[in-house]
């Protein structure tokens, strides 16, 4: 009896969905730089804020009321003072103190920043929504997605709001994807102060010489 044929189908299957399926999200670990324009055209990057956490809040059209919404109250979450300044100065707040933490010593700021995602713009309509985008936040600077990397590196929720966070080393810790209740609002901001307390430097203290213990 001639030895029977290995069953190719299964994997040729396999390789045909994996080539449909679309990109999945990054894991939690790897280090990414999400490069990006505003409404103002000014160029900004997450690799600029390294040595602090990056809170990135984005989501698509029908979702971008309630993204904008839990990107102020992370903000205001983090630099109290936010919410008894005009929006001109929203983005210059210090950021509260952790328990703890060395005096004289900076702590890891909090950049909440908020993507609007609009993939289905054509490019010949990208300065029209620029130009609402700029009536619509004339002050705090709104990153503008229209090449769909946020979906692609974090995935999305439609509809909904999304929240990617990198630790200080730009390395992403976790996604969130859709609405936060109380307790995930709660839960998600003890994680982010975790991630800033790792960055605690070691204080070195000055130990007696052997020799002078008795």
């Amino acid at each position: 009896m001639r030895p029977r044929a290995p069953r190719r189908l299964p994997l040729l299957l396999l390789s045909l969905l994996a080539a449909a399926a679309p990109a999945s999200a990054q894991p939690p670990g790897r280090a990414v730089n999400i490069v990006m324009e505003d409404q103002f055209r000014s160029r900004h990057e997450t690799g600029a804020f390294r040595g602090d956490v990056v809170v990135l809040v984005y989501a698509e059209r029908k979702g971008a009321d309630a993204a904008l919404e839990l990107g102020r109250r992370l903000h205001v979450f983090f630099h109290p003072t936010a919410e008894q300044v005009p929006a001109t100065e929203w983005s210059k707040q210090p950021v509260r103190g952790l328990p703890g933490w060395p005096a004289g010593v900076r702590a890891p700021d909090v950049r909440v920043i908020p993507v609007a995602c609009m993939p289905e713009v054509p490019k010949p309509l990208q300065t029209v929504a620029r130009s609402r985008m700029r009536t619509d936040s004339p002050h705090v600077s709104v990153w503008l997605d229209f090449d769909d990397e946020m979906n692609r590196v974090f995935g999305m929720a439609p509809g909904e709001p999304n929240v990617a966070v990198l630790d200080a080393n730009g390395q992403i810790h976790s996604v969130q994807n859709g609405h936060l209740d109380e307790l995930e609002f709660r839960e998600l901001a003890a994680a982010i102060d975790r991630l800033r307390l790792q960055c605690r430097p070691a204080l070195r203290t000055a130990a007696a010489p052997a020799a002078a213990v008795r």
